[in-house]
């Protein structure tokens, strides 16, 4: 993971908390506050962590390929969070400002975050069934 403020994994613990209690509000609450004190860059950072929560930490560096059928039928969101997490996976850091900076140019990046945080919620479930 690349270094990112304290901040920033504080705020993502209460994206995750927002979500996993089903608190959409929540979400984009700790999301905007984080804008408004860090701008996008802060967003970014916060999204990351997500990522890496998804990821988990004993995953082996390497390349990794999105295994996704469907994916290019998949909603903007729902690609945009599994390119996310796969630039995340490959340690390709440019490739996920890129994705970034792509849902913020197109108008989606709200729906983005969200689908991120309930995939993670998901993800943390799924691991602890």
């Amino acid at each position: 993971m690349t270094d990112v403020p304290p901040e920033a994994l504080d705020d993502a613990a209460q994206v995750l908390r927002s979500a996993l209690a089903g608190d959409t509000d929540g979400v984009v609450g700790t999301f905007d506050a984080v804008v408004d004190r860090s701008g996008v860059a802060g967003a970014y950072d916060v999204a990351w962590c997500i990522a890496a929560t998804m990821v988990g930490d004993n995953v082996p560096r390497g390349r990794w390929t999105l295994d996704f059928p469907g994916i290019d039928e998949a909603g903007y969101d729902t690609r945009w969070v599994a390119r996310f997490v796969s630039a995340y996976a490959n340690s390709d850091a440019s490739t996920g400002e890129a994705l970034f900076g792509a849902a913020i140019a197109d108008g989606q990046l709200p729906e983005c975050l969200l689908t991120l945080a309930g995939s993670a919620v998901a993800t943390l479930r799924r691991r602890a069934a």
